[in-house]
């Protein structure tokens, strides 16, 4: 009987921390609300020390895909369940804050849009599933797989596809003996051990894979040019709340009274042309015709955005 229900786990995929039991957690049902809340707090307190286990993963997928946006691609994300929301989530986020859309980085839910709002099952259980749709993927895209077990059929029928077609691939995942990272080009495996109740992947799994798609994404973003300091310039003001934090941005920036940013900002268009007027003290056809000459370029070390370029050039200077 051993023998078989080592096989059965093995069939089942069972081998992952997240699927253990936690002997901290045992009597979890036992305690009352105030010390259940701490026991959990406790618990995820260990999930930052896990993530920052990785973090030369991070960075090597970080360089993995501005190199690949850098050269025309785009970044997929497929994933199944909480993981595959958790890459929906950081992908569509990236409209408002970066104006980067599906054009550059796309997520693939298993069982669809449908599933984003209650769960679709089995869907996770079928590459065809993930292959198809993945779909036609070139050797400049980059695959990242999102699976808290590291084995999800959906999701090693995306990576087998894009390997197939020529893309590069990597996988995040909360078990470091994920089978999935077999193959691909960048494994980040977080060892976030046995969750709170077994097997709830939405728990620490489920933190530590949005700490690292939120580090991951955020750092894309920067490497290509999308901030200034650490300030946004590429927010689409779709609303009161993100126009008033571009102009907020460039009073920070330049240290402007708000009438005069939101003026220049209305003149100029875009936040990035706005800053170079405010800073180098230019009207905004000038700050145009130097932000065109220093585009976002990931190979200008130290100012990817082009913005203190333009304005050292705006000063006489020149600066890459």
């Amino acid at each position: 009987m051993a023998e078989m229900s080592h096989d059965w786990r093995d069939v089942l995929g069972l081998h992952s921390p997240t699927e253990e039991r936690n002997p901290r957690t045992e009597d979890l049902d036992r305690l009352p609300t105030d010390e259940l809340v701490s026991l959990m707090m406790e618990e995820d307190a260990a999930v930052l020390t896990a993530v920052r286990a990785v973090a030369d993963q991070v960075a090597a997928l970080v360089d993995l895909a501005v190199a690949a946006l850098g050269a025309g691609g785009r970044v997929h994300y497929s994933g199944a369940g909480t993981s595959g929301r958790l890459g929906v989530l950081d992908a569509v986020e990236l409209m408002p804050t970066y104006r980067v859309g599906a054009e550059t980085v796309v997520a693939h839910l298993a069982g669809g849009d449908r599933a984003m709002m209650q769960a679709v099952e089995g869907v996770e259980d079928d590459p065809d599933a993930g292959a198809a749709d993945l779909g036609v993927v070139g050797p400049a895209d980059v695959v990242v797989g999102i699976a808290a077990s590291g084995r999800t059929p959906y999701v090693g029928g995306a990576l087998a596809s894009a390997r197939e077609q020529g893309a590069r691939t990597a996988l995040i995942a909360t078990n470091p003996r994920a089978t999935l990272a077999a193959g691909v080009d960048v494994a980040v495996l977080i060892d976030t051990g046995p969750e709170v109740i077994t097997g709830s992947t939405r728990m620490k799994a489920g933190t530590a894979q949005k700490m690292v798609l939120n580090m991951f994404s955020t750092a894309v973003m920067v490497r290509l040019g999308k901030t200034y300091s650490n300030l946004m310039t590429e927010v689409a003001p779709t609303n009161q709340k993100l126009r008033a934090r571009t102009v907020r941005m460039l009073v920070q920036a330049t240290d402007q009274d708000p009438e005069r940013c939101a003026d220049v900002l209305a003149a100029a268009g875009d936040a990035r042309t706005a800053l170079v007027a405010l800073i180098a003290g230019i009207d905004v056809a000038q700050a145009r015709e130097l932000i065109a000459q220093y585009p976002p370029d990931v190979t200008r070390i130290a100012d990817p955005g082009g913005v203190r370029s333009a304005v050292a050039a705006a000063r006489g200077g020149h600066h890459e």
